[in-house]
């Protein structure tokens, strides 16, 4: 039965739309960049000129942005941070001898002059007026020549002056697998202004947050190199390099030592590239026209993995179409530049070598983004989990659906993880800013599997179908927007009914836990009377099935009274009887089922074992 139930979790229903709030708003932000880089230095300069609308009502006289390269060097935050986390990060750190240890270093800490990262701001202006601009770390400050009133624009114009750090976390130079340029978070970014007021949090360790807005951005770069990442290129038949139209040669002068790519982005909160002279570049057919891009290193021990990519990465986009709503770019390139993966604005940069297994994992987590993060912009620092936790799960899903031998829960190894974390005793609340968690393993567990589970565990309150349904409401109702955990709280309630604001707040803001058991089974004058026990802070509804010795079996649902809710029988072949509901203030609640104890051969709550009941021996009985 559990199969049963968790395979027909994979198929999607289709939900009606309800307008968002009128008084929502967001601020917007358009780009013009013009960079130049030196591929002999890994220095770049750069002007950009963004008009900036504020649509908010309050009188703005500040602005910030943020500096990401400032922090790949000795000293920063992000340094420090790594030298007193309990578990740094792998790739960031160096192994090195000290007497007859061997200890973990800081890899910035070391860094010299031509390998850091810097972004420096010059000539700030606001209307053509000079600007006081201050920086702190990774932070600019801007005390603006004038106020920016409320649904007003301005426009901001400046000097930027970079250098590419060596490759230590995502964005840099020269990585291990020889990618020579990433440029993640290369430019002076406009920090996030909402209801809750700025986000210009220092860049420690993760995550990122933007302003919605349109990016039209000029490259210019060696001749030889090759490009990828957001936007659309606007002169492919001068560039060449495999973006051509069918049939055009490229002629590139002879003298000519540069290149100027021009792209432009639609709507992202984010600008991402990557270049190198010895890139394939592949193009496959996605659904409703979409050229997905490939772009690895021309390396024979891997070009088989990634031709092969190619046509799994086509059926996963289709499958997320189908099952959240449609990819609204007409490109999405995946390409090898990353020290791992990480999602960005209509592409992903990845490891590009070892098993074929991974390489299509990381691109079904990392494409799953452009729903839970490019589209539905969910603030990382803030609440990773919606971000992390709801890609998991459709990543889960997207595998599951490609894999020859469908698994009977595609989300175990997110169950698993948090399990794992709450016997730790380390598990800090999902409402934790993502830099001020003790250890890196409890930010992952957190983020990305109790955050899936937030999900799968919809499944078992609301249903299945109410779960699809809610996941193409919330996407139809939010993109292009920055929903926070209220809103898929909200969305859940208006497409099932039911009252969830105890779920949102005791999953996400407490390390409550589920812990329910079978205290008592007794007879009781030819019936069976059974005692369950809520032991765990967190209420949940109870799906109990019982087994007879004759091989019959029948189910009992138990609901939850602050939920005011009764699903439908995840079971329709099987009977089901709904029993007066158990409110959380009373540790037990008592049924009898119809038959002798001696006709019992097993009682089980939750069969699915979608609920995430930290002890679930107490949760069967046998006899």
């Amino acid at each position: 039965m559990k199969k049963l139930f968790l395979c027909a979790l994979l198929t999607t229903g289709f939900g009606s739309v309800w307008a968002q709030s009128n008084a929502y708003w967001q601020q917007h932000a358009n780009y013009k960049m013009e960079v130049a880089l030196d591929v002999a230095t890994y220095k770049y300069k750069g002007a950009q000129e963004l008009v900036y609308t504020n649509n908010s009502s309050d009188t703005l006289r500040k602005v910030y942005y943020h500096l990401f390269n400032n922090a790949f060097q000795p000293g920063s935050e992000m340094d420090a941070r790594i030298q007193n986390i309990k578990d740094p990060d792998g790739r960031m750190v160096s192994k090195v001898k000290v007497g007859d240890k061997e200890v973990k270093e800081s890899r910035i800490k070391n860094l010299k002059p031509n390998e850091i990262g810097f972004l420096h701001v010059t000539n700030f202006k606001q209307d053509g007026i000079a600007a006081t601009a201050k920086e702190v770390g990774t932070i600019l400050e801007v005390t603006l020549a004038k106020p920016i009133l409320p649904n007003s624009k301005t426009t901001f114009t400046l000097d930027f002056d970079g250098q590419v750090p060596v490759q230590i976390r995502r964005s840099g130079r020269n990585n291990a697998e020889g990618v020579e340029l990433s440029m993640a978070q290369w430019y002076p970014k406009l920090a996030e202004f909402d209801f809750e007021g700025w986000h210009a949090d220092p860049y420690i360790a993760r995550e990122f947050h933007g302003v919605w807005g349109d990016f039209d951005v000029k490259i210019t770069i060696d001749k030889n190199y090759v490009l990828g990442g957001t936007g659309y290129l606007q002169n492919p038949n001068e560039i060449g390099h495999g973006y051509q139209a069918q049939g055009t040669v490229v002629t590139i002068p002879k003298k000519a030592k540069t290149l100027t790519w021009h792209f432009k982005a639609p709507m992202v909160h984010d600008f991402t590239w990557a270049a190198d002279k010895n890139y394939i570049h592949d193009i496959a057919k996605g659904p409703n026209g979409v050229d997905i891009h490939f772009l690895y290193k021309n390396n024979p021990q891997y070009i088989e993995n990634w031709k092969n990519l190619q046509p799994l990465t086509v059926k996963l986009m289709e499958f997320y179409n189908k099952t959240v709503g449609e990819y609204p770019y007409k490109q999405y390139s995946v390409i090898q530049g990353g020290d791992g993966g990480m999602e960005y604005a209509m592409c992903t940069l990845i490891l590009g070598q070892g098993k074929f297994e991974g390489l299509l994992g990381v691109t079904a987590h990392e494409m799953a983004h452009s729903w839970f993060q490019h589209v539905l912009a969910s603030n990382e620092s803030k609440h990773g989990w919606m971000d992390e936790g709801f890609t998991s799960f459709l990543e889960d899903l997207g595998m599951n659906e490609l894999a020859e031998k469908k698994a009977q829960n595609p989300f175990a190894g997110g169950y698993a993880g948090y399990f794992s974390m709450v016997n730790s005793g380390k598990e800090l609340p999902q409402s934790t800013h993502a830099d001020r968690f003790d250890e890196n393993r409890v930010y992952s567990i957190s983020s990305y599997s109790k955050g899936e589970l937030f999900l799968t565990q919809l499944v078992y309150l609301i249903g299945k179908d109410n779960l699809m349904k809610t996941l193409k409401k919330y996407y139809s109702d939010f993109k292009f927007k920055h929903p926070t955990p209220n809103d898929i709280k909200r969305t859940a309630e208006r497409v099932s009914g039911a009252n969830l604001d105890w779920y949102l707040t005791d999953w996400t803001q407490t390390t409550n836990t589920i812990d329910y058991g079978i205290k008592e089974v007794t007879e009781n004058a030819g019936q069976t009377k059974v005692v369950l026990e809520r032991i765990g802070r967190m209420p949940m509804p109870i799906d109990l099935l019982v087994e007879y010795t004759d091989g019959t079996v029948e189910t009992f649902y138990v609901p939850l009274r602050m939920m005011s809710f009764e699903k439908e029988n995840p079971y329709p072949a099987i009977k089901r009887t709904v029993l007066s509901d158990w409110a959380w203030a009373y540790p037990t609640y008592e049924l009898n089922l119809p038959k002798a104890k001696s006709a019992i051969k097993s009682i089980t709550i939750d069969p699915s074992s979608l609920m995430a009941d930290i002890k679930k021996e107490n949760n069967v009985f046998k006899q």
